[in-house]
This record gives C-alpha cells, structure tokens and sequence, in this order.
C-alpha cells in the first residue's frame, strides 16, 4: 500500500528530503584528553603568562620616572602654549568681526581687520623664533 491516502499528482514536484538529523549534544570533547576537569576560568593562561620570563630581572619604567627633570622648560612650554591659545581665539574673534564687516558692506574695516590678522600671525610666528633651541 502506499504511505499516503491520496495518490500522488505526477506534475508536482518531487518532495525534499528531511535534513539529516544533528547528533544530541553532549558537553565536552570528542578526544578524552580534553575533557579534563578545569577548576580555573581560563585554563590556558597560566599564572607566568607573559611575565615569568627568567630573563627579566626588574619591570617598571625605572627610578625617577614620572618626576619633572626641567621645571623651567615646563613652566616655559606652559606660558607659549596659553599664549597660543590667547592668540588663536583672539584670531578667530577677529576673523568673525572681519566677515561680519565685510558682509555688511563695510570693506575699509575689514582691511583693517585683516590686517590686525595678519600682524597677530607675525607676531607669533616672531614669538616661536625667540627660541629654537627648545625645539
């Protein structure tokens, strides 16, 4: 007999065959030397694990590390760097007052802004050249 009632429509296509069925999971391996008991998270990072090289005798960055060696030059890098941000604001409320003139029309202040911008420039680039040896 067959497996169904009815009989089956030559014209309809044939049907796909069932997937096969996945093995039921078990936890663990299919080698028996992996399925160890682990009491650790991570079982593969050992406690020596990058810093149990015999070769290294101390770590740290040294003895006097951190410390300021040239106080001067830090309070010197300081004041350049406020007056750098003094100027560059001081330039770009410039540069805003000048396109504001300029769009209103009134160019004889805008050149004149303009020339206030391009004399701060001077002036900094004057102040960078004082000294080069801290460079």
């Amino acid at each position: 007999m067959s497996e169904t009632p009815f009989p089956r429509d030559p014209g309809a296509p044939e049907p796909t065959p069932e997937p096969p069925r996945l093995p039921a999971y078990t936890p663990g391996s299919a080698q028996p030397r992996l399925n160890r008991p682990v009491h650790e998270r991570y079982p593969q990072i050992r406690p020596t694990s990058g810093y149990g090289d015999p070769r290294i005798r101390h770590t740290g960055p040294g003895p006097g590390a951190g410390t300021e060696q040239e106080p001067e030059r830090s309070s010197k890098l300081s004041a350049r760097l406020a007056l750098a941000l003094t100027v560059v604001i001081g330039q770009l409320w410039g540069l805003t007052t000048v396109v504001d003139e300029w769009m209103a029309g009134d160019t004889g202040t805008a050149w004149w802004g303009a020339g206030f911008l391009a004399l701060s420039f001077l002036v900094v680039l004057g102040i960078w050249l004082v000294d080069p040896e801290d460079r």
